[in-house]
């Protein structure tokens, strides 16, 4: 039989596939409003794997894996279009359509006390300009100081890195995510350009660079090249030319910014000792409220899932059979629970598109411990 005749019955099965999907989906709908009268879940385990086992063991051994992710899908689309003919907004939808409607017609603050981590000259005050034209800053030591700001209300904004181009996420930071409660409400990608700084006339070999870990981390072919050179973290860039800029010890420098070498009156050994050229880290804003403002294509949620098989495959499907670009996936070990993760991502998508609302919605239901960290415009 010839390839064209045999696409040609292909085609035909196809349309009363259709047709059938079809009649299936009306029914789910009569489904759905049984569920709405009895006030049942949408899901029912018990039915699933009853249909899945009645209908492998019917396709045949050979054939049962396939019909398993197809049918795997198609309940996923029903419990889809169930969720969305009942329509109910769960209490996260209108807390999402409410910063919407509250920041409709506002552009972002030009002027807020912003907290950061560092110290003068640090990489998160340029981000901090980036984001605000006028902002007051106030600098923590550490990463959890900005959170534990923003969360009293001392500060109305924080600015956190997240990720780096070259030494991928800053692991601290989205450790500290679980444990405080705030709102992603902006975001920005900060060139770095990593320099080698020592004090004015400074004589002899460098012995020790002292940097934060994520700068040293990025560098980490100049010390290869310079196996004699130590290398010492310190919490910030700019405390790191701080330091060098105070400190009486011989062979002593530090990776920081051309913003700190003039900040701290250090001179540029060695320009550019990164890696790679194109570094950028990218920068989150945070609020004690939720804000979403106009413009606001990215969103970042948080969440747990049970362990068991395909549960993270079935939440990768459904926000790929939504059309959502999927930006970023991060896991983070959850503590006391041995090789259970907690999972970020961000995702493309306007919130208020009542279709995003709607996987939204279907998300926080599959999972444990929704958390939907914001929505938020990024450059």
């Amino acid at each position: 039989m010839e390839l064209n005749e045999i696409r040609t019955r292909i085609d035909e099965i196809d349309t009363q596939l259709v047709d059938l999907y079809v009649r299936r989906m009306q029914v789910v709908a009569e489904v759905a409003e049984s569920k709405r009268e009895s006030g049942k879940a949408v899901r029912d385990h018990g039915r699933e794997r009853a249909v899945l086992n009645r209908l492998t063991a019917q396709a045949g051994d050979a054939l049962a894996p396939y019909v398993r992710d197809l049918y795997h899908l198609i309940f996923q689309q029903s419990r889809s279009y169930q969720a969305s003919l009942l329509d109910q907004p769960s209490p996260l939808i209108q807390s999402i359509q409410a910063a919407c409607a509250a920041c409709d017609g506002r552009r972002f603050p030009s002027r807020a006390l912003i907290a950061c981590q560092g110290t003068e000259g640090a990489y998160a005050q340029q981000a901090c300009e980036k984001l605000f034209e006028y902002p007051a800053i106030l600098y923590f030591d550490r990463f959890e100081g900005v959170f534990s700001a923003v969360e009293k209300g001392m500060c109305e904004y924080g600015v956190l890195p997240v990720e780096n181009s070259t030494a991928g996420s800053v692991t601290q930071v989205y450790d500290l995510m679980e444990r405080h409660s705030f709102h992603i409400v902006g975001a920005r990608r900060l060139r770095v350009d990593h320099c080698l700084l020592r004090r004015p006339g400074a004589t002899g070999p460098v012995r020790k660079v002292v940097s934060h870990e994520q700068a040293l981390r990025q560098c980490s072919e100049y010390f290869g090249a310079h196996p004699e050179i130590q290398a010492v973290p310190m919490s910030n860039t700019a405390v790191a030319a701080e330091t060098v800029a105070n400190t009486e010890e011989e062979g002593v420098a530090a990776i920081a910014s051309r913003a700190c070498a003039e900040l701290y009156g250090l001179e540029i050994v060695a320009e550019d000792v990164g890696n790679v050229q194109n570094n950028s880290t990218r920068f989150l804003c945070i609020s004690r409220k939720p804000e979403i403002y106009p413009g606001a294509r990215k969103m970042s949620v948080m969440f747990r899932l049970p362990h068991e098989p395909g549960t993270l495959s079935e939440i990768l499907s459904r926000i790929s059979a939504a059309g959502v670009n999927l930006t970023k996936l991060e896991s983070r070990p959850i503590p006391g629970r041995d090789f259970e993760f907690r999972f970020f991502f961000d995702m493309e998508g306007d919130p208020r598109n009542p279709d995003i609302q709607r996987l939204i919605s279907e998300l926080e239901s599959r999972t444990e411990h929704f958390v939907f960290l914001g929505a938020y415009d990024e450059r």
